[in-house]
C-alpha cells in the first residue's frame, strides 16, 4: 500500500468509526425533555409503566455517581458524564433509576427488577471499565 492510499484508508476508517460512535448514542443526550421522552419509553418497555418519573434532567458530572434519584418526589438527576455513552447504557442507567422508584434500596427486589433490562451486566461492565479508565472512582455500589 502507498503513503497516499494508507492515507485514503485511515481517513475512510476513521470516518467509518465516526459515524458509527454517532449512531450509537442516544437521542436522550440532547436534552432533558428527550431524556425523559426515554425515560417513559424504557418505563413501559421494561418496568410495565409502573415508574413515572415527575422530572428527569441532566446535571453536572456527579462525583461518586452516574445518576440519582429521590424517590418521595419522583426527580432523576442524570450525570453530564454519560451524554456521549452508548445508548444502550444510557438506557441501563436511566431503568436503574427508573427501578428506584419502586424499589428505593438496592436489595433483591430491586436487581430482580433492573435485570429485566437485558443488557444490565454489560453496561455494569462498560461504566466500570470507564470509571477506572478516566480515573473517576464511580462504582455501581453507590
Amino acid at each position: 500500500m502507498t503513503r497516499a492510499e494508507e492515507r485514503h484508508w485511515v481517513a475512510e476508517m476513521l470516518a467509518r468509526l465516526q459515524r458509527s460512535e454517532t449512531r450509537r448514542r442516544s437521542p436522550a443526550r440532547v436534552s432533558d425533555a428527550a431524556l425523559l421522552a426515554r425515560c417513559h419509553q424504557l418505563a413501559v418497555r421494561h418496568l410495565r409503566g409502573k415508574a413515572e418519573p415527575t422530572s428527569v434532567r441532566w446535571v453536572p458530572p456527579m462525583r461518586t455517581r452516574w445518576a440519582s434519584c429521590t424517590p418521595a418526589d419522583g426527580t432523576i438527576r442524570v450525570s453530564d458524564r454519560l451524554r456521549d455513552v452508548p445508548s444502550w447504557v444510557l438506557d441501563y442507567v436511566l431503568v436503574h433509576e427508573l427501578a428506584h422508584l419502586l424499589v428505593p434500596g438496592h436489595g433483591a427486589d430491586f436487581w430482580a427488577i433492573v435485570r429485566g433490562y437485558p443488557r444490565t451486566e454489560r453496561a455494569i461492565g462498560y461504566l466500570e471499565g470507564l470509571s477506572a479508565a478516566a480515573g473517576w472512582g464511580i462504582t455501581e455500589d453507590d
